[in-house]
């Protein structure tokens, strides 16, 4: 699975919990890694949206809601941010005016590697 290193800004939303806004490190189809700057236990939902910006969609801002699984939780120093990877398993998008061929290769990437 290919994995790409994108700095995408997201919200994400952990269960019982307020939003965060941060953003990513690396996109994949079927994942993302970002930092939080709170611990979240293994095998946690989360709700993330991102904004693909009209340099990567070459037309307007694309979003996407994607509901998700903490896989892994990197804790590095204490006071450091902590690395959370996550298993996409679900998504929408909420803007449809974006590139027809953008949206439709990063939909296909998505559902085959679901």
């Amino acid at each position: 699975m290919r994995r790409f290193d994108m700095r995408l800004p997201a919200i994400v939303h952990v269960e019982n919990s307020s939003e965060v806004q941060t953003e990513t490190q690396n996109v994949s189809a079927r994942g993302v890694f970002f930092y939080l700057d709170r611990t979240v236990e293994p095998g946690t939902r989360i709700d993330v949206t991102l904004t693909f910006p009209p340099h990567i969609t070459l037309t307007d801002a694309v979003r996407v809601r994607f509901t998700a699984r903490v896989l892994r939780v990197e804790h590095p120093l204490p006071s450091s941010r902590i690395g959370i990877a996550a298993l996409i398993e679900d998504y929408q998008f909420l803007r449809s005016n974006g590139s027809p061929d953008f949206l439709s290769a990063l939909q296909k990437e998505w559902k085959a590697a679901n």
